[in-house]
Parts: C-alpha cells; sequence; structure tokens
C-alpha cells in the first residue's frame, strides 16, 4: 500500500526530509525484528530530534487514522517494535534523541532521552563515579526508551531489580499527543498515583518514552566473580543459599548454566570452562566498595566444598579472568543460534521450585515431543530461566510452546519474565493470564489509547 503523500508531507514538514526514511533498502533494518522471526512492511520510519516533533508526528498520524510503532534500538526478543507486513504503519524511530541531560553524582541521577544507547549512559555515569545497573548482553545498541518501555531485565536484577526499579521520572507523549512530564529527580514522591508505572513494561502501547531519569548508586570499587560446577539445580539452590549468608546483598549476579549450555559454547564458540565438568554450573559475581571482597568470596567457596555442595569451582584473578568467566554465559545464546533452530521461553518460577520446574518440563517434553534438546540457563538469582528447547523439523513449535508453558502455569510462574510480550507471545498471554487482570489491562489501552493507534497487535489482542 502507498502511504499518503498529504501524510508524507506533513511528517517532512515537521521533522525535515533528513527525518523521514522511505527507500526500500534504508526502511530495511527497521523493519524486522532481530530474531528475524516478524518482517514487516513501514510506510515509513520518522525519525524526530525533540519531545515536540514527537508529539506532533502522533498528532498528524492521530488525525490520518495511522497506526504508529515506537523503535528504539530494536533489540527485543518478541517482535514488539517492529510494524506489520500491510504497509500502513509509521515506524517513529527515537535513534536521534540521544542526549544525556544531566548527571548528578551526589543525587545518584542520570536522565537521558530515549534514543540514548544503554552503554553511552553506563559509560557516563561511570565518568561520574557511579554505576547505572542495568546490564543487558543488547546494552551496546539497546537504547534508554526501549529499556524502559520493555521494563527490561538482565544479569544485575538479583541485587538491583528490574529497570522498574530505577525509574525517578519519565516523561512520554500520550496516544493524542499530549506531553506529560514527569522528570522529577525525587527518590520519595507519593503525591497522587505513580502513573510512570503505566508505561514502564507496557512495550509502547500506551505511550510513548522520550526521556527518563534513572537511579544511580555509587560505583563498587571491588569484585569477585567465581564460577562453581554443582550436580544438579537443587544444588545450585543450596549453593544460593550459602552465598547469601556469606556475602549477603554484595551478590549482584547468580547464573545457572547447563552443561547442554556449556556444550554448544565449546563447539561453537571455542570456550571451555576452566574446572572439571559438571551437569550444571553457576556464575557467581559479588561486588562491594569495602575492603575483604575476595575473602569472603573464598570462605563461601571452601564452604561450598565442604559442604559437598560444589564439586570444582575457580575464583577469577583478575578482570581478565572475569571477563573470560562471563564469556562462557555470554556466548550461549549465540552457541545456541548456530546449533540449529529452537524454540525460546523466557520464564520464571518460584525461586525454590526452580529444580523442580526443570525436572517437570523435561518430564513433559520428553513425553510429548520425544527427539527435542533442552537448553537451560539464565538468572537463577531471581527464579528466570530461559528454558530453549533445539528441535529438529518435523517437530511443532506451538506443542512445544504449550507444554513448556503448562508446565510454567502449573507453578504459578509467568511466561515472559524478562524479554516482554510483544507479538511474540501475544496469544500465549491471552491464554494464560486470568481473564480479570486481562480486561484490566484492556480498560487502560482503552482509556490512553481508545482508537488503538499506538503499536497495534502487541502485549495485547485485538
Amino acid at each position: 500500500m502507498t502511504m499518503p503523500m498529504d501524510l508524507l508531507q506533513r511528517l517532512t514538514g515537521l521533522v525535515g526530509s533528513a527525518g523521514v526514511v522511505t527507500n526500500a533498502s534504508d526502511l530495511e533494518p527497521y523493519a524486522v525484528d532481530w530474531r528475524k522471526l516478524f518482517p514487516g512492511k513501514p510506510a515509513c520510519v520518522v525519525r524526530p530530534t525533540s519531545t515536540e516533533q514527537v508529539a506532533g508526528i502522533v498528532q498528524i498520524c492521530r488525525e490520518s487514522g495511522t497506526a504508529i510503532v515506537p523503535q528504539g534500538g530494536n533489540t527485543g526478543l518478541a517482535g514488539g517494535a517492529v510494524p506489520d507486513p500491510s504497509g500502513t504503519q509509521v515506524v517513529l524511530s527515537l535513534n536521534r534523541m540521544a542526549a544525556i541531560r544531566h548527571v548528578d553524582p551526589v543525587g545518584l541521577t542520570i536522565e537521558a532521552e530515549a534514543g540514548c544507547i544503554l552503554k553511552v549512559a553506563q559509560d557516563a555515569a561511570a565518568a561520574a563515579g557511579r554505576l547505572l545497573p542495568i546490564s543487558l548482553a543488547a546494552e551496546g545498541s539497546a537504547t534508554i526508551g526501549g529499556v524502559v518501555a520493555a521494563n527490561a531485565g538482565g544479569v544485575n536484577v538479583l541485587r538491583y531489580g528490574m529497570t522498574r526499579s530505577l525509574v525517578l521520572g519519565l516523561e512520554v507523549v500520550l496516544p493524542d499527543g499530549t506531553v506529560a512530564n514527569g522528570l522529577r529527580r525525587l527518590r520519595k514522591d507519593n503525591a497522587g498515583y505513580d502513573w510512570k508505572q503505566l508505561f514502564i513494561g507496557s512495550e509502547g502501547t500506551l505511550g510513548i518514552v522520550t526521556a527518563a531519569v534513572l537511579r544511580l548508586l555509587p560505583r563498587p570499587k571491588h569484585a569477585a566473580t567465581a564460577l562453581l560446577s554443582v550436580a544438579d539445580p537443587a544444588a545450585a539452590l543450596r549453593l544460593l543459599a550459602l552465598a547469601q549468608d556469606e556475602l549477603g546483598d554484595q551478590i549482584s549476579a547468580f547464573e545457572l548454566i547447563s552443561a547442554t549450555s556449556m556444550q554448544l559454547v565449546a563447539r561453537h564458540a571455542g570456550l571451555k570452562a576452566p574446572i572439571a565438568e559438571g551437569e550444571w554450573f553457576v556464575l557467581i559475581e559479588a561486588a562491594s566498595s569495602l575492603a575483604g571482597l575476595r575473602e569472603a568470596a573464598e570462605t563461601m567457596l571452601g564452604a561450598a566444598f565442604e559442604q559437598g555442595i560444589a564439586l570444582d569451582g575457580v575464583i577469577a584473578e583478575s578482570g581478565a579472568q572475569a571477563a573470560q568467566l562471563w564469556a562462557l554465559r555470554e556466548h550461549v545464546t549465540e552457541s545456541e543460534a548456530r546449533e540449529g533452530k529452537s524454540v525460546k521461553h523466557d520464564v520464571s518460577v518460584p525461586l525454590t521450585d526452580v529444580p523442580r520446574f526443570l525436572s517437570e518440563a523435561g518430564e513433559a517434553l520428553a513425553a510429548g515431543a520425544p527427539g527435542t534438546r533442552v537448553n537451560a540457563f539464565g538468572h537463577l538469582g531471581d527464579g528466570n530461566i530461559h528454558y530453549n528447547v533445539l528441535v529438529g523439523a518435523d517437530h511443532d513449535a506451538g506443542v512445544v510452546n504449550r507444554i513448556v508453558h503448562d508446565v510454567v502455569a502449573a507453578f504459578g510462574g509467568s511466561i515472559s519474565a524478562e524479554h516482554g510480550i510483544g507479538q511474540y507471545r501475544v496469544g500465549e498471554l491471552a491464554r494464560y493470564r486470568p481473564s480479570t487482570e486481562m480486561e484490566l489491562a484492556r480498560t487502560i489501552k482503552r482509556a490512553l489509547d481508545p482508537d488503538n493507534r499506538l503499536n497495534p497487535g502487541k502485549v495485547l489482542l485485538p
């Protein structure tokens, strides 16, 4: 479908010719998600440079009845930031709004525009001697607006919480073009509804985040990273309890990695764990501004051996060695992709139920989808497991999804722990969320976006 000329002219008049992309080859990066599961076709891409321009774009599209798909770094894993194939939707890219507006090292805040790359914001915080603790595999391309809209997780959730826990203020353009400016740097603000929470994790379906104030923390001076092998996930949980006793809230990451994951990394990335092979591995990182962290980590490791919890283990002797240990974890997803087709699940269950979930899900797959292989890894410290299933050509992804998600539901878990719903899980959300919760979500959507013009088809079924 050809884009109406008057709409194109109005958008170009607002943002200039450099701010509108219409050439087919130039549209390609905006048209498909990172995993290339959801190819779309934008009518055009509009790239504003200010909040006022975003508001103007929304108003123009509203008047013409055109749907808008907000897009940041387009690194999401649920297809939530790409248009449908109709050729009628406008992609609103925020990548030209990339300024860091303010860093306050004493008040521990950073204010950044939505198109600011997460790594750039991290570096700005580090330059001020502070820490922005959101840490993702895609931090070199993910943007602040996308991170907020997706309520991104990552490896540091155990200590610092999801993105939601770090947002102090937001600037949002609403579906009618109104700008809601709540860029307050306050730690305590109990005056009325905390409306910003509606937009964190809404995946661009309720409003367009144009800037955010995020909470910073003092930058730790010491870090300790250890890799251990354990017999099973139950032993990994006992190790977590021991680490909590010995290291307390200094634990920033506690990652579970299966033997399958390690084998894939060895085969496709050429990396091998520097400890004896086991069925399961745990990568632990702790950080502190106080001396004595390494000694505490060594005490924890010794106790894990004495109590028979850990089979083998090593503590990094340097930052370079710590990076080598982390590389094992960071190459799992890439190595899995090189192995072949997989059906991915980003799930969470109550922490103490993780061992039983892994066991029962494996049994259910063996019975209902024989011949599949499980590649399980993820953030055990917060109950989030990336439960990916390697499949063959004769396996039905829908059947695999249903098997895994039925087990997740039986444990009172979530079918999306940190990746969001997008269009990838929109049908599954409708199936597993209670009807009362779904109707509440629809009520909110209708109140803010009654014409369903903002990122339609994402999160909620029409």
